[in-house]
């Protein structure tokens, strides 16, 4: 899958196409990390799932199973060398690094993440107490995302 993605660049973008990536936050102090996994569907660049928790495989496999099973089916997954990404299956998954371009949105919506939501900047007074707080303000950022994203299209 990887050969033919590389010899025929954009032919699989026509196919179901999804790039997962995590990034660190803190909840209560920075010695609490909660690591938040998203997978996008670059398609329409929505936010499919995420899940908040630690950095090791089993959290892999809860974020994997929020993902749509049309997803799930019959997408390829893009991702980083993370060693929790290998769970995916051998034909659907494809890991490069970031010279390749291959998680190149994912990487960018992290970015407009940190920008835009507070509570995901590393050097900020306005982190969450609780992790409740945390997970609803990500997921209130991701749905209104989602909807500008729709209303656009």
């Amino acid at each position: 899958m990887e050969s033919l993605y590389e010899q025929k660049e954009g032919v699989l973008c026509e196919l179901y196409r999804c790039e997962a990536d995590e990034m660190w936050s803190f909840v209560g102090r920075k010695g609490n990390k909660q690591w938040l996994w998203l997978v996008m569907n670059t398609a329409n660049r929505q936010i499919v799932a995420f899940h908040v928790g630690g950095r090791g495989q089993e959290e892999a496999k809860l974020l994997f199973e929020k993902v749509p099973e049309v997803f799930r089916r019959n997408a390829t997954f893009f991702t980083d060398f993370w060693s929790g990404y290998h769970i995916l299956e051998e034909g659907r998954h494809v890991a490069a690094g970031k010279e390749k371009g291959y998680t190149n949105h994912i990487e960018r919506f992290n970015n407009t993440m940190r920008q835009r939501c507070s509570r995901l900047v590393r050097k900020t007074l306005a982190f969450s107490k609780k992790l409740e707080n945390h997970v609803g303000a990500i997921k209130y950022f991701i749905c209104h995302y989602n909807r500008c994203l729709a209303l656009h299209i």
